[in-house]
């Protein structure tokens, strides 16, 4: 019985889904019906059918029309359908009159149709995020429960092919899991105890116990679902002025209109009839619909289609921004780089045996989690040596640690800290020609002098190089803003091929420089990891964050990558410049059929039916130009 009824009421939602358009279908027999019957002239009959067709198809269109102007205290598109409708009948033109309506409410319902497709994407997404979930009470015992009533810190139970149903760290297991609903990336990773999971994401092929770290309603998956709602809500400057000038340019034609009933009687000789009938036509065909439609389902479909590859835009005003993009200003490390030095060259006094050597630097540096300690506990590892802790440590700020044993002392560090001029003069210097190069270099220094030396180096992405290219073949300057020093700041912005770059940087200093730039460039954007970089991706005119699904980078920037992958950022330049060039192409055309459509009327050319066509089928092309967002683009 329960399975009958939800098929029922599944069965009804999509009978409601449809309706406007089943309306204007039923409009059109009647209107057909009518035609039939009263061909030769109008009966009771026929005027009967065509008022049924009139308030069947026009009922949605005319609904909504009143609520707007009453709501928003101006007339608007709908209403003047409305009022063309009405003369025609008026005027004995009932048949014009109907296929306006009919027209009008296929129109009306396609339009609905078309942009109901570009949220999709979204609606989707709330499908893809569980209701229910596995949860595991002290005695080891599991029981489905909703994932509302979950509280922080519980234990969950996921099971393989099963999606992830809250944010959570990885308590007990193994698997590979498909992250695709959060960054867009199609190929699984693999998490182990420790790891971070997001809601929504598949479960491929192990059991995991998870345990929750926050609340259902504050999930990452679905702040990205509300994210890209409000970002689908928010309408672009363009938008708001069409939408703007829309009522101004609603009340000038109902003037002209009301003019075009009385001067082409007596400046032209026309008879009333036909004076009135122009009017009506201009009532029709010198409506903004396809104007207004311009903009909107474009914006959509491109918002739909840049979440789809893990870029979240806050709003079409972002979009609009981004097209115009002149320059881009980098953070070095996490953005350009990858934010983890690795190291690049080891250096070991003649006497000294290197592995020993290493296993002994290693052991010290074991002690720290310091990010150069970590990358050389790491070479080690790499290197075949089994790292164990060496000694004691005393930490000294500034300069590096000094290590003890029973009848040892060794210093790491700095050249300041293990001597200027021994670290100068080790290796004939070529230690420090590394640091000319940009890297930084460690020294190992014992009873006898320098032992060792490692040099390491923030890595460049594998994918900055070519996204610079890009940005400088779409005609964006480029330049990064760094804490690091100078001669490190130099070899990177050489390496990824920027413009220019300013090192040892504040803050305080990537704002002033980015105000500095806006003087020039009329829009400048800004790539940062969201959390020093902040207050700079707000005084850009497009703060972008490196977002690996961070909360921070959701809260602070314009735009996301949810995936730190700079190879997205051109793409989205690409989405938002391919956006604007079809708004403007709707807008070009829009425009000029009206004109075509007002001229065309006012020398007699264009009759009422084919002015409905021509005004209701340019909107709807607009509307499918728009939504050619909703494709992938190269």
């Amino acid at each position: 019985m329960t399975v009958l009824t939800e098929k029922l009421s599944m069965t009804q939602f999509s009978w409601q889904k449809h309706l406007e358009l089943i309306a204007a279908l039923l409009s059109g027999i009647l209107i057909a019906a009518a035609w039939l019957i009263g061909r030769d002239e109008n009966s009771t009959l026929t005027v009967a059918l065509y008022i049924v067709a009139f308030l069947i198809g026009g009922f949605a269109k005319a609904k909504e029309g009143i609520e707007e102007t009453i709501n928003n205290r101006q007339l608007n598109v709908e209403m003047l359908m409305i009022f063309a409708a009405v003369g025609s009948a008026i005027i004995g033109y009932w048949t014009e009159g109907a296929i306006l309506i009919f027209i009008f409410a296929v129109s009306g319902a396609l339009e609905t149709y078309t942009l109901n497709k570009s949220h999709r994407e979204i609606s989707s997404l709330m499908e893809l995020q569980p209701e229910e979930a596995w949860l595991i009470h002290e005695d080891g015992t599991e029981i489905k429960v909703p994932t509302s009533s979950l509280p922080v810190g519980s234990l969950l139970l996921v099971k393989p092919g099963e999606r992830i149903p809250v944010d959570g760290l990885i308590t007990y297991g193994r698997s590979t899991i498909d992250m695709s609903a959060i960054n867009g990336e199609s190929i699984p990773v693999s998490k182990g105890v420790g790891d971070e999971l997001f809601a929504g994401t598949v479960n491929l092929n192990g059991v995991l116990h998870i345990q929750m770290t926050k609340p259902s309603s504050e999930t990452l998956f679905q702040k990205i679902i509300t994210l890209v709602q409000s970002a689908q809500s928010e309408k672009s400057p363009s938008q708001q002025f069409i939408e703007k000038f829309e009522g101004t340019y609603v009340k000038a034609v109902i003037i002209a209109v009301l003019v075009m009933m009385v001067l082409p009687h007596y400046l032209l000789g026309w008879d009333w009839t036909t004076t009135l009938y122009r009017a009506i036509v201009l009532l029709v065909v010198a409506s903004p619909c396809a104007l207004v439609a311009s903009i909107m389902p474009a914006t959509l479909a491109t918002i739909s289609q840049a979440a789809k590859h893990g870029i979240l835009f806050k709003g079409g005003v972002h979009l609009e921004h981004l097209a115009t993009i002149q320059a881009i200003a980098f953070d070095k490390t996490g953005t350009l780089t990858n934010g983890k030095p690795i190291v690049t060259d080891f250096l070991v006094r003649d006497d000294a045996n290197p592995g020993e050597t290493l296993a002994l630097l290693a052991g010290i540096e074991a002690h720290s989690n310091h990010p150069l300690a970590a990358a050389i506990v790491m070479y080690a590892k790499d290197e075949g040596i089994l790292v164990k802790p060496t000694g004691h440590l005393e930490d000294v700020p500034g300069y590096g640690v000094r290590a003890f044993s029973a009848d040892s002392e060794w210093l790491v560090g700095n050249p300041r800290f293990v001597g200027q001029k021994e670290a100068e003069y080790f290796k004939n210097g070529f230690a420090f020609q590394l640091i000319e190069d940009g890297k930084t270099v460690i020294f190992l220094k014992d009873k006898k002098g320098i032992l060792a030396a490692v040099a390491l180096q923030d890595t460049l992405r594998d994918e900055a190089v070519q996204t610079i290219r890009q940005l400088k073949r779409a005609n964006i300057q480029t330049m990064m803003l760094t804490g690091d020093n100078e001669k490190t700041a130099a070899a990177i912005a050489s390496a990824a091929g920027l413009d220019t770059f300013v090192a040892e940087c504040t803050p305080e200093t990537k704002v002033d420089r980015l105000k500095h730039v806006l003087t020039t460039k009329r829009t400048v954007g800004m790539v940062g990891d969201g959390v020093n970089d902040a207050p700079a991706l707000a005084t850009a005119t497009s703060g972008i964050a490196m977002g690996e699904g961070t909360d921070v980078a959701l809260e602070t920037a314009d735009i996301v990558l949810m995936k730190n992958d700079l190879s997205r950022l051109p793409y989205a330049i690409k989405l938002s410049r391919k956006m604007q060039r079809i708004v403007k192409q709707n807008v070009i055309f829009s425009i000029a059929i009206i004109i075509i459509l007002v001229i065309s009327n006012f020398m007699q050319v264009v009759d009422l039916p084919l002015g409905v066509i021509g005004h209701e089928g340019s909107t709807i092309l607009v509307i499918l130009n728009g939504l050619r967002m909703l494709n992938p683009i190269k």
